[in-house]
């Protein structure tokens, strides 16, 4: 349910605006309804006629800073001729103390820091004397009440205004605490914005770098195997026309037509890994594992950790390949007894490790980066935006880790 409650600022904004009025009222009401005006015919002509310019000031500057603080020149000349008002109007009739009253309250709004303190001391003076039964003060009796009262009424609101002036600088620190939040909160979000922007970005080249090498490495193949192989048809044709005995020209022709053959439905394989088209990355990788070892006759053992998601295509293509090399390499290389393909799956990047109990090696610190092996692997992980990095001993087997991000399939 909506709240019709008017916030604190407004309602002390109205005070300030007619608070002065207010209080003015309530004196004259009393002074005339008590019959507390003053007795001589020319005090009490004296006293409407402060009450008189009192209002006229009032209005006037109603008029000239309608609900508006500043501290300024007219500011503080409104503060005081307010008060000398005020001031005069309790030393002919203490009833008007009640007029000086504002003074407590819109100190700070009118005047300097360095002046606040001053005034309400000088406010506090037409209070203590109102409760002491006003002015003059006659005899020491009189003085010494005025004096008690004074200094509590000076105690009271000297006390009142420490207080106001921490809450206020509490206030202002706390405001200034959430601006810089709110502003941290904005560079916050900016910042991640251009992780994100920066993130796809970087996404977008790893795709383009893989495709413009899978076309490299395809022309290449086709260059080295299926155009030389036609070359050769074409050669071994030529002669075959040219010759006596063509029979042993047509023989190497249809041979090296088959070999092109089977070239080119090796590299129509090489485009996608096949495993993939059927299993989840995870079950494709337990397939190779389990199809590894009853080729070699090597024990391997395959785990999943993590909680599995679909990964981009890219992603899985990428560990799959660095698992078959992996293992390849192990299979031709380390005479191991014994080999563990671990997939985990972490927050925001997958691994794919494999260790092997094999003889090891020097790793180089620099891997070639062309062709397979361990140069193919790193080369395929930095495609997606990933790391391979390998540690080996002689005689303390091997230990391929891959890193890529945790991209999911969309």
């Amino acid at each position: 349910m909506a709240s019709d409650a008017v916030p604190v600022e407004v309602r002390w904004e109205q005070f300030y605006r007619w608070g002065p009025y207010l209080l003015l009222g309530i004196s004259s009401l009393m002074a005339v309804a008590a019959d507390l005006l003053p007795a001589g015919a020319g005090a009490r002509r004296g006293t409407v006629a402060l009450a008189g310019a009192a209002l006229a000031l009032q209005l006037w500057w109603s008029r000239a800073a309608p609900g508006r603080a500043g501290i300024g020149a007219a500011g503080q000349a409104y503060y005081a001729i307010r008060y000398a008002l005020s001031f005069a109007l309790s030393w002919l009739a203490p009833v008007f103390a009640v007029y000086a009253l504002i003074g407590y309250y819109d100190a700070d709004r009118w005047l300097p820091p360095r002046q606040v303190r001053a005034a309400l001391l000088a406010t506090a003076v037409p209070m203590a004397a109102a409760t002491a039964g006003g002015f003059p003060l006659n005899g020491p009796t009189e003085w010494m009440g005025f004096a008690v009262l004074y200094a509590i009424n000076s105690g009271i609101v000297l006390l009142l205004h420490h207080f106001s002036v921490k809450e206020g600088e509490s206030a202002k620190a706390k405001a200034d605490t959430i601006a810089e939040l709110r502003q941290a909160n904005a560079r916050l979000e900016l910042a991640l914005a251009e992780n994100a922007g920066l993130h796809a970005q970087l996404l977008v080249q790893a795709r383009e770098a893989g495709v413009h090498d899978e076309r490299r490495r395809l022309a290449a193949e086709i260059h080295d195997t299926i155009a030389q192989g036609l070359a050769g048809i074409v050669t071994q044709l030529q002669a075959a026309a040219d010759s006596a005995a063509p029979a042993d020209h047509i023989q190497r022709a249809a041979a090296l037509a088959r070999q092109s053959l089977g070239e080119a439905r090796r590299s129509v394989r090489n485009l996608g890994p096949a495993p993939l088209q059927y299993d989840p990355l995870p079950k494709a990788l337990e397939n190779i594992v389990a199809a590894w070892s009853d080729s070699t006759g090597v024990r391997a053992e395959f785990t999943v950790t993590g909680i599995v998601e679909p990964l981009h295509e890219e992603i899985e293509a990428a560990l799959l390949r660095i698992a078959q090399e992996a293992l390849a390499n192990a299979g031709r290389h380390a005479h191991a007894t014994r080999i563990g393909v671990t997939l985990s799956y972490f927050d925001d990047e997958v691994s794919l490790d494999v260790r092997d109990d094999g003889r090891g090696f020097d790793p180089p610190s620099r891997p070639a980066r062309g062709g397979f092996g361990l140069g193919g692997m790193r080369a395929r992980a930095e495609r997606v935006a990933g790391t391979v990095e390998i540690e080996s001993e002689p005689g303390g087997g091997t230990a391929v880790s891959a890193r890529v991000p945790l991209v999911r399939h969309d």
